[in-house]
């Protein structure tokens, strides 16, 4: 006989998949279905803590809010998500919705960089623009000012590369780990 509390946790953590595909770029950017081995597991661990997850990215959305007078701040939403593996990618932001939407696969670095990465994906949030030229710099390097982040080094010929992955964010080995319940957070 089925539990209904994990079928019902099943069914959140899948609706809750379902609904964040709807703010990536493509709905194949969020598959935690190519690991079928691990997707029931993910699906129930997603169904019972997304919440607290998606409330601590808000809390650091909203300290990036802060380095910014309310004008200034752009309408932003975020969601934790298990990003397609073959993706390589650590989070996303779709300028194209509105509210613009932040995608972050906290699973692939540790609990205490996901403000930088937080820090990076609204940097181009509030820019609008996918790409890291002197306008997302610009307002990159005042994130950093505000969240306590070291400042990239500043030559010409490099900053385009160095601003890819800055601040810079240590990635775990088994990104599905987090997804799975085996990482805990505080």
């Amino acid at each position: 006989m089925i539990n209904s509390r994990s079928s019902d946790t099943y069914i959140r953590g899948f609706e809750y998949l379902q609904m964040v595909r709807g703010f990536a770029l493509e709905s194949r950017m969020v598959d935690v279905m190519e690991n079928l081995r691990d997707s029931t597991i993910i699906c129930n661990w997603i169904g019972q803590n997304i919440d607290s997850v998606n409330a601590q990215l808000s809390t650091y959305l909203q300290a990036c809010h802060e380095c910014f007078y309310p004008e200034e701040r752009r309408n932003i939403q975020i969601f934790g998500v298990p990003l397609a593996q073959s993706l390589g990618i650590d989070g996303m932001c779709n300028i194209w919705m509105a509210p613009i939407t932040i995608l972050i696969d906290v699973g692939r670095m540790a609990p205490e960089d996901w403000l930088g990465l937080v820090a990076h994906e609204y940097a181009h949030a509030h820019v609008a623009s996918v790409g890291h030229n002197q306008e997302f710099a610009n307002v990159l390097f005042h994130l950093c000012l505000g969240l306590g982040f070291p400042l990239p080094i500043w030559e010409t010929e490099t900053m385009e590369k160095n601003l890819r992955s800055w601040p810079y964010c240590r990635s775990m080995t088994d990104p599905l780990a987090f997804w799975r319940g085996e990482i805990v957070i505080d």
